[in-house]
Formats: structure tokens, sequence, C-alpha cells
């Protein structure tokens, strides 16, 4: 039999038989945890289960048919001899050797003979001898026969054990297992079957505590299932591994341009950092210090890629060249799409990408592991940037090269900030830039180094030239500020404040139209500004009928509304259908798979808008977009009308664009006047029009004394407040309105007591 003995460390029970300092074995119960171990735990039990054996819970005793089993094999007879328990084994486990054979038989003898000195009978003796019989040919046949090589073999029990089992498992550790018992409960349980210690020993580490909640083998297999599904995932792995600011100091924009060859010098890795700039140290200095910065990198011969505004996202040819397919499982989503990544000029490149890949998706499968069309999309727009960057990034890359990716403006989205978290794992320098502080970046990383500085400045462009950057002076930013202060949740606004906004149809009655007409939009009930966005409240009516009749006055009510921003149309249908409209035959470019192709359109030479503010061709294309998205018109999805549609949006009359140029979002909006006299049917294209006028903002009041169906024919749903304010009157000419007079203001008392006196 070997000896038990205590270890030195945990890692005795790995060492072999042959170099442990003496022929011993060790058996161990663990009554706390750590770290290490957790470790030594998850090391052990791949060992025993591959070698040895594992019991989760109890032992389950012989059952009938086990027993039968024996009796028919062995028979019933017992004596208390080592001799005959040898003999017994010989017949029961043929497969054991003669030196296992009575190595076991003495420990077995010798466990039986301590029973009968406590006073067991003859007969208990017999029943404990049948049970380590069947224990062993049926749970630990397999072990038995390893017993005494130099590989040895291993038991791990997990839980409160009964006094047979260790009786079993102390006979097997003497005769040449190594033990380890899980007692997740404490101790007590089993220092009454042995008060003194003498089979086992009890492990005392530094820094033990209780078991994590939960824990226990099955889930420490699971997570080794969990890692060997995972193993397969990465395939080869790389020979080098990113240190990513574990090395800078703190100091950006010099850490950024710290030579590669001093960053360290571990050749296990590549030392890049990932680090974003909110807001500026200087804002009369910093577009300066960003263009030298740049310069000092490129002069070091490092690939540079800059990016402003926004990651331009992936075109349909590129996702058109991701492969992909449907997947029902994690794994099969990951090894299929991680095959996009190809970098053949260096296979070590190619598996630093693979790794970083793959642990950007595994993290994001934990946050949501339901949804697969999902994590598939993300994929597909991270290896399409992956794919368009690369050439940029790592022609003719070499360990330890460092490139660098600057993005100026922030994450936007979610996919923007999961290529920055991919990006950051490769041997790439991240530098995010956010020197406007009334924007906030979306992307949230524990490795993620962030400076943040109380200066705010807009600039929208990094400065890659010295011909691409202004230096404001000192007076020029405190007036900025002062901007800030005046014109920030004041009720005061500068000229052309903000560049998007959203039209709020009132609810009036007919006499507020006069009173509201030519009043400054901030002044309108339910105006207001949220995240630079204007909620603007717009006039769209239908006034039907002449009040009491009275046309000399009805005349006097339309002319009271032309003001210089006022667009009148008295000829009915204004557009014709059959019009010539230069637009018509590009519309289908413009819109494809259910989406207004914006850029397109913006890039078209035929483009009429290209000569407005940047922000209002935007708000122009939004609203556009959504008129078609909402269906106001009918036909939109059906018949083709959303083609009508752009191509009527896409040809304004001229001065109606000047009015749209001009347009302050929270001053006097421009207005529409339509004024229908006959049973003439407007058409689609004016209605199109009309609906789109009110989307941006325009006052619109149609004028119609018949009371007849008019524009609202072609709407999909009630847009218009209509307002009945007397009889109808048909067959009317529209009089020229320059020719009528206003009416003079009523005199009030004051007025007419001095005539009186005059």
């Amino acid at each position: 039999m070997l000896e038990h003995k205590k270890i030195r460390s945990l890692n005795d029970f790995f060492v072999d038989l042959q170099n442990r300092q003496s022929k011993e074995v060790y058996f161990y119960r663990i009554n706390g945890y750590s770290e290490e171990i957790g470790a030594f735990i998850k090391k052990y039990y791949d060992v025993a289960r591959r070698t040895g054996v594992v019991l989760e819970g109890k032992i389950p005793n012989p059952d009938e048919k086990n027993l039968a089993y024996y009796n028919e094999i062995m028979g019933m007879q017992f004596q208390m001899s080592a001799a005959f328990i040898e003999a017994s084994l010989k017949k029961w486990l043929p497969r054991m050797t003669d030196f296992q054979r009575q190595t076991v038989a003495s420990a077995i003898y010798d466990s039986l003979d301590s029973m009968r000195k406590t006073g067991k009978t003859e007969n208990m003796l017999k029943n404990a001898y049948i049970k380590y019989m069947c224990w062993l040919y049926y749970k630990f046949e397999r072990i038995v026969n390893q017993l005494g090589e130099n590989n040895v073999p291993k038991i791990l029990y997990e839980g409160d054990i009964s006094n047979y089992e260790l009786m079993l498992i102390s006979i097997l550790s003497n005769a040449g297992c190594d033990v380890v018992m899980l007692q997740y409960n404490g101790d007590d349980a089993y220092m009454k079957l042995d008060p003194q210690s003498k089979l086992s020993d009890n492990l005392v580490m530094n820094g033990m505590g209780s078991f994590p909640a939960g824990y226990s083998v099955k889930a420490v297999r699971e997570a080794q299932q969990e890692e060997m599904k995972t193993a397969h995932l990465y395939g080869a792995m790389p020979a080098v591994n990113n240190c990513t600011n574990a090395w800078i100091s703190g100091k950006i924009l010099e850490d950024i341009q710290q030579s590669i060859a001093v960053r360290g010098n571990d050749t296990n890795f590549f030392y890049n950092c990932f680090c974003r700039m909110n807001g500026a140290d200087d804002k009369l200095t910093y577009p300066n210090e960003l263009y030298q910065m740049h310069q000092a990198i490129k002069n070091a011969g490092r690939k540079v890629v800059i990016v402003n505004g926004e990651i331009p996202k992936p075109t349909n040819d590129e996702i058109t060249g991701i492969k992909r397919g449907n997947y029902a499982k994690f794994e099969q989503l990951v090894m299929d799409l991680a095959n996009n990544i190809k970098y053949t000029a260096n296979p070590e490149l190619q598996k630093i990408m693979n790794k970083a890949f793959v642990d950007l998706m595994i993290a994001e499968n934990k946050k949501d592991a339901s949804n697969l069309n999902r994590l598939t999309n993300k994929a597909v727009y991270i290896l399409c940037w992956l794919k368009r960057y690369m050439p940029m990034l790592f022609q003719n890359w070499k360990q330890p090269e460092i490139s660098c990716f600057i993005y100026m403006g922030g994450c936007k989205n979610e996919n923007e900030a999961l290529f920055m978290k991919l990006l950051a794992k490769l041997p790439v320098d991240v530098l995010i830039l956010c020197p406007n502080l009334n924007f906030k970046c979306c992307l949230e990383d524990s490795v993620l180094y962030e400076a943040n500085y109380t200066e705010s400045i807009v600039m929208d462009k990094f400065p890659e030239q010295n011909t691409q950057f202004r230096i404001g002076t000192a007076a020029y930013h405190a007036e900025r500020e002062l901007d800030t202060l005046m014109y920030q949740d004041t009720g005061l606004y500068r000229n052309q404040q903000y560049g998007k906004a959203n039209a709020i149809t009132l609810q009036t009655m007919y006499e507020e139209i006069k009173i509201l007409w030519d009043q400054e939009l901030k002044y309108r009930p339910n105006f207001s500004t949220a995240d630079g966005v204007v909620n603007i409240p717009v006039i769209f009516a239908k006034v039907s009928g002449v009040k009491n009749g009275q046309l000399p006055q009805y005349w006097v009510s339309i002319k009271e509304l032309m003001t210089p921003d006022t667009f009148l149309i008295t000829r009915v249908p204004f557009i014709q259908p059959a019009s010539p409209n230069p637009m018509k035959s590009y519309a289908t470019e413009f819109y494809k798979n259910g989406k207004l192709q914006k850029n397109t359109i913006k890039n078209h030479p035929k483009y009429p808008y290209g000569i407005l503010r940047e922000e209002m061709q935007d708000f122009l294309l939004d609203k556009l977009e959504l008129l078609i998205q909402q269906k106001l018109i009918k036909g939109i999805g059906e018949n083709g009308t959303e083609y009508t549609v752009i191509a009527q949006v896409l040809n304004l009359p001229k001065d109606m664009v000047r009015m749209i140029q001009k347009f302050d979002f929270t001053k006097k909006n421009p207005k529409l006047v339509y004024v229908n006299t006959t049973e003439n049917v407007i058409s689609l294209e004016d209605s199109i029009m009309v609906a789109f006028l009110n989307l941006i903002g325009f006052d619109v009041v149609f004028f119609v004394p018949t009371g007849y169906q008019s524009v609202e024919k072609h709407f999909n749903k009630k847009l218009m407040e209509e307002h009945q304010i007397g009889e109808y009157k048909y067959d009317l000419e529209m009089p020229d309105l320059k020719t009528i007079p206003l009416n003079s203001p009523r005199p009030n008392w004051r007025d007419k007591i001095f005539k009186r006196g005059n």
C-alpha cells in the first residue's frame, strides 16, 4: 500500500508517481474556495474525467440486479481473511494485476478489520464486503486496473460522504488513488465519521472563502464544455495578442505618437491604444495640435485612416460581398461568417483578425442570445467595414507595426461602436475625437481610456491639411460662448440656429387664422425646441363657403393674408398631370427596395436643390422620406404613386424654393393660399405639393367658396382642419386682389368724441 502524505502545493496532485518524494498519494477534502482552488478543481476534474472517477452525489447502493449477478458469479460465501479476498478479486475483477489485487485486498481487509474491532458482527462485515465488491465492479473498475502505475488515478467526490462510501474510497486511496472531496456545506458531517482526520486531510490555504452560489461539478463541466466550444470557434490562435492602453501615460495626443519600439518589448504582444477625447483642452490650439499629431504619425511611416462625421454605411455591393447563410446556432453563425476574413499576405494577422471577430461576437451574444438574425446583421456590417479599411490599415503589415484609425465626431450607433471595439483588438491605435460636448459618443467599453475637457468646439472635419482648419481668436470663442448663454433655453434664437424641425398642425377657430398668420412661430402655442429640433405649430386649413354671403369682405379676408412670404394660387389645377417634369424619368433610381436613396439623389447631375443650404437639403429629403413612409397620399406603395411623389417634390416652383431657402424655423414661416372658386378638380400633383409643404412647415389655407371636395380627395387621412363659415357660392370670378382696398379699421370711441368736437 502507498502512504498518505500532505501536499506542498496543489500541483503535487498532478506529479507522476515516480517523481513524488516517496511512494505517496493524497486524500484531501476542500471546504472553501478561492480563484486558485477553482483553477485546481477545474484541472483535477478534467484529469478525473479522463482517467479516473467523478462522483456527483452518493454512490447508489447495489440493486437487485447487481446483487443477483454477483451471487451468480461469486456466490454468497465470505471469509474474514486477506487470502479469501484476494482470491475473490481475481475471479470478480480478472483484469487486475497480482500487485493490484494484493494491494486492494490488503486495504479491504484492513478496513473490515477496523470495523470488527469496533464491534461489527460477521454478517455486517459480509454485507460491507459485498457492497465493496459491487461498487468496485460497477463504479471503480476503470481505476482498479491503473493502481500502482505512474499516472496516479484520480477520484473526485462531491457532497457529504456516507460512512461506507468513505471506507471504500479510503480503501482505493490506500491502494494508490488520489482523492479530492468537495464539501460545499463544510466539514461538520465528515468529522462525525472521522473525528481525528486519520483518513484524509483538510485543505487550508490563504484567501479561502465560501463556495460561490450555484457552484458544482456540473457547473465546472458545463464551463469546460463552453470553453471547448469556444476554442473550436477560434481555430488556430495567433502568436501575439493586444496589449491595449496598459502602457500609455494618459496624454492621448502624445501617446498615440509614441514610437512603437518604446511602447513595450514583449514579443508576445502588440502595443496599441484605444482612447476617446471629449471636448478640447484649449480650443485655440486644438486644431493645430491635431494637425501636428497627424503629421508626426505620417512622418513615422505609419498608416492612417481618418473618418469624419460618420462611418459611411456599407454599400449594397459590400453587403453582397459577405458570404452568409441562415443560422440556427451561434457557433454556426460565427464559424461561417469568420470565413469572410481573408488576409493571405500575412497568416498571423488573419489569425489576429479572426480572434478579434470571435471575441466580439461572443461578447455580443452574451448580451442577447435570442436573436441570431440581429447578430448576423451586426456581423455583416462589421465585416463590410473591416474589408473596406483593411487595405488602408494593413498593407504589407508586419509585426510590430501599428496603424492608426481616427474618428472625428464619435459613434452614432451600435454598429459603429462595435467596429471601434473590433479595431481596438487589432494592431491599430483607435482615437475617437468628440470636441463638441453637445454630442455624446454612444461607445461604452471597459478598455476605453477617456480624457474629458471642459471646453467645447464645433469641428466637423479633422484638419488633415493646414488649409483645412481655421483657428479662432479669443474674441471669436468668447462670442460663441456668449451665443451659448444668450440662445440656449432663453427664448432667444440666432439666425438659422436649428437645422431640423417637426411641423405640428394647429386646431384653431376660423377667426384665429388671421391672428396667427403673420406671427413668428416662437410666439404660437405649442412651439418648443428639444434635442436640436424645433417643433413648429403650423396652420393647415380649408375654408368652405362665404361668411354671411358677403363677397367683398370675403375677398378682403383673403387679401389680408397676402404677406411678403405668401405664395398665392388661383389657377386650378396649379400643376397639370401632363406638365413637363424633368425629374420623372429619374424617380425610379431614387427609390429602391422600399428606401429613398438620398445619396443617389444628392449626387445626381439633375438634382435641383444642390444650391440650397446643406442642412436644408437634408431637411427636405428627410420630409420627402417621411411623406412616403407615412403614405399620406393615396396609392403610395400600391400603384407606384411614390415615384410621382418624388418627382413632384423635386420639382417645386422656383419662387417656392427661394422661400424654403430663407425659412428660419424660429421666425415667420412661408405661406400658401390656394383659392378654388370653380368646380375643377385639384390634381394629384397639387395634393403632393401641399402635403409636402405642410410637412416642412408652411402655413397652408384653401379657400373653397363652393365647399366641394378638393385637395383632400388624394389624402389617405384627414390632414386639414375644415372651417364652414357661411353659404356656398358658385361660378365666382376671382378678382385681382391688388385692386381691392383693405377695410379701414373702425374708429374707436375716443375718435368719435374728438371728431364731434371738431
